[in-house]
Order: structure tokens, then C-alpha cells, then sequence
């Protein structure tokens, strides 16, 4: 197995060699780890970093979801913004899960819960979902995720995904906007460095 497809693994075939990272997240200049067998393990990737750069402010409270957590960047920063507010970190990769929890520790962050998709609440509705979203996983699989969680939007929530435009963001944003039907909005909230980053709104 390549080392692009174990991140999508529930236990990467690689040697965990945690390694460093000095990034800002949000304005916050923290200190991370990051592994092999995770997604974006050397650096803070560039999707990512448009993310950041280009989602609204997180509201002061509430629960989030960061969706597909890798080592942890959109949970920390969530948790970091909007310290009352309730993180949930989700990856099928254990050791994403791992990291992201030690992350959270050592920034001494104790608001972020780390999970597989089937530990979260059936029940738990989030005010802000932020993704990354594994497009490289196939289409049929992508569809599936997003449409497992993106309906769990409380009212009024929105949920925040980067995709690159190459990779078939606005034929995605289309596809949202089909699948999801009335009491959702789907729009281009921003564009950047070859990025899109697609607002959903749940209306009603």
C-alpha cells in the first residue's frame, strides 16, 4: 500500500515516526506532530491552509465537527478560536485519531473528542463542519461520507469543505446542491491558490 492510500486506512502499514511541525493555525502559533500513514504528514497542507485562511469565524460555543481530522489542524483550530465550544475530531485512521488527541494535549486543549465514525452519537448534530474531504477516495465513497454528515447540520449550521478546483469542486458543489435538495444552500464561499471552499447552509 502507496503512502498516499493509507490515510484512509484504519491502520496505516507504515512505521509511526512522529515528527515535528512549527505552523499557525488561525493566528495561532503552535508546535504539532505529525506521522507517516497520516494525511499531510510532513507539512500543513495547502487546502488545508485555505481553509483556515478563508472560513468565517467560529462561533463562541456549540459543537463542531472537523471532518476526516488527520493530525489534527481543523479541530485544533476550532478548539483554539472558540474555547466553550464542543470538537469533534473523526477519522477511520487510528493513528490520526492518536495524534490529534496528543495534539490536543499538549496545547492543553480538553474540549476536542477524538472518534471513528461509528463512535460518534447517532443523535449529535453539529453547528460547524470543517473538511478536507478525502476526494482521492473514489467518488461513490466520497458521496457517501458527505452525505453521512452533512445532513447531521443542526438549524442554521453550515458546514465549510476545501476541494481544488481540478479535482471537480464545482461539478461537487452541483452534486450538493442535488443531493441535499430543500433546506440546504450549497455556494462558492471563496477561491484561492487553485481551491474552492463551498459554504453549505442548512436553512430549515
Amino acid at each position: 500500500m502507496d503512502s498516499t492510500q493509507q490515510y484512509f486506512t484504519a491502520d496505516p502499514s507504515s512505521q509511526d515516526v512522529r515528527r515535528s511541525l512549527n505552523v499557525t493555525l488561525r493566528g495561532h502559533e503552535v508546535r504539532v506532530e505529525a506521522s507517516n500513514g497520516v494525511f499531510s504528514a510532513h507539512r500543513l497542507d495547502l487546502g488545508t491552509s485555505v481553509l483556515l485562511r478563508n472560513a468565517p469565524d467560529v462561533p463562541p460555543q456549540g459543537t463542531m465537527l472537523d471532518l476526516g481530522c488527520g493530525w489534527g489542524p481543523l479541530a485544533l483550530a476550532m478548539a483554539l478560536e472558540s474555547p466553550r465550544a464542543q470538537v469533534w475530531a473523526v477519522d477511520v485512521n487510528e493513528r490520526a485519531l492518536s495524534l490529534t488527541g496528543s495534539n490536543a494535549d499538549s496545547l492543553g486543549i480538553d474540549t476536542i473528542h477524538t472518534a471513528t465514525p461509528d463512535a460518534v452519537p447517532t443523535d449529535l448534530a453539529f453547528d460547524l463542519i470543517w473538511s478536507n474531504p478525502p476526494i482521492r477516495v473514489g467518488k461513490d465513497a466520497l458521496h457517501d461520507l458527505l452525505m453521512a454528515w452533512l445532513p447531521r447540520l443542526s438549524p442554521m449550521g453550515r458546514a465549510y469543505l476545501v476541494v481544488q478546483r481540478n479535482l471537480g469542486s464545482d461539478s461537487l458543489m452541483r452534486w450538493l446542491a442535488d443531493a441535499l435538495g430543500g433546506g440546504f444552500t450549497v455556494s462558492k464561499q471563496s477561491s484561492a491558490k487553485g481551491f474552492r471552499v463551498i459554504e453549505v447552509s442548512r436553512t430549515a
